[in-house]
């Protein structure tokens, strides 16, 4: 698989109120072009804070190939490239995380799901000791803010079933099989089956 390109508009803004930092913490941005589409990248200087797929329509023109101009968004890019290369199975980036604390802990026991392998909301519910807080737990993995850094994609129901994802179902099942065979399948099977119940 080819590099992705890169489009950066790394710029400095002050976190508005709803972000839950102080005002006074400036958020750089850059957005990256994945196989799977339009990646914005958001980071502090403690680290990254989000990222989310958005739409072409919402970019400002084509993907360009230009470098990321903060260092925590240059790095975060370099590993979001080598993984969907195939190159990377797991980041070393500081996360700058704003959760509750139970959100907090559901996270990081997702971050632990070891590439090419599920665990399912129950597993994890498990893990965080609230065995009973299966629908919590997906609301947390729902909120998670980072997702394939925080692989959430890597959480399925009960037998395998996958279920709702942010990016869209259809992304969730291109990341498994992406790790399972070092490919992702082609867009429109993947919409084809994400309208179908998909089991792994």
């Amino acid at each position: 698989m080819a590099p992705a390109q890169i489009s950066s508009e790394a710029r400095g803004r002050r976190c508005p109120r709803s972000c839950g930092r102080s005002p006074d913490v400036v958020m750089r941005t850059t957005v990256y072009a994945s196989p799977i589409g339009l990646i914005e990248i958001r980071g502090s200087e403690k680290g990254i804070v989000y990222l989310g797929f958005k739409s072409r329509r919402a970019a400002a023109g084509p993907p360009r190939s230009l470098p990321a101009a903060h260092p925590v968004l240059r790095k975060c890019v370099r590993q979001l490239d080598e993984y969907f290369c195939g190159r990377r199975r797991t980041f070393s980036l500081k996360l700058d995380l704003n959760g509750t604390e139970f959100q907090e802990k559901v996270w990081k026991e997702v971050a632990g799901i070891p590439y090419g392998r599920t665990a399912t909301y129950k597993d994890i519910a498990r893990s965080v000791g609230k065995e009973k807080a299966v629908r919590a737990v997906g609301g947390a993995n729902h909120a998670n803010p980072i997702p394939i850094i925080v692989p959430c994609h890597r959480v399925v129901g009960s037998g395998g079933k996958l279920t709702g994802y942010g990016g869209g179902l259809w992304r969730k099942y291109w990341l498994l099989e992406h790790e399972r065979t070092g490919d992702g399948p082609a867009r429109s099977r993947v919409e084809t089956l994400s309208r179908k119940k998909i089991s792994l």
